[in-house]
């Protein structure tokens, strides 16, 4: 499950934590909140950040049979 925690210290910063998105796509999802919350001061990336997308391609296999 995807996941974003704010937590907003009495001295007015935000710390935002991310779970749940692996790779860099993070940087996506989170972008358009760090612009509007104010300078980023201070970056620490995941195990997940450094974690490969996964995608879940199947895998069809057909078998003609002649009777």
């Amino acid at each position: 499950m995807e996941t974003l925690e704010f937590i907003i210290h009495p001295d007015g910063r935000v710390e935002e934590k991310v779970s749940g998105i692996k790779g860099q796509s993070c940087t996506q999802v989170t972008e358009a909140l760090e612009s509007q919350l104010g300078t980023v001061i201070h970056k620490r990336q995941t195990a997940d950040y450094f974690s490969a997308a996964t995608e879940v391609q199947p895998t069809v296999t057909q078998t003609a049979t002649r009777w």
